[in-house]
């Protein structure tokens, strides 16, 4: 996703770097990098918000909303939004 955003040129990949690097130093990252995942999950909320392309609430839900789905999606299925029962 990140990847493609930069193609349509929602933001550029130093404005990415740079956003990335300033996740993964903030005080209180694992040291060992084990954090990476939600550094870039940051990282990238934090663009899609500065650019206006979403804000924050709206992507906070949608994150939820994920995670409600993987939570009642049976073992070795797709995960798919719809299975959101708050959907």
């Amino acid at each position: 996703m990140t990847v493609h955003l930069h193609e349509k040129g929602v933001f550029t990949w130093n404005e990415w770097a740079e956003a990335l690097s300033v996740e993964v130093h903030k005080p209180g990252r694992a040291e060992d990098g084990s954090d990476y995942f939600d550094c870039w999950v940051a990282a990238l909320s934090g663009l899609l918000v500065a650019k206006g392309v979403a804000d924050a609430d709206t992507i906070l839900a949608l994150q939820q909303s994920w995670q409600r789905a993987a939570e009642a999606t049976p073992h070795g299925q797709r995960i798919l939004l719809e299975n959101d029962p708050l959907r």
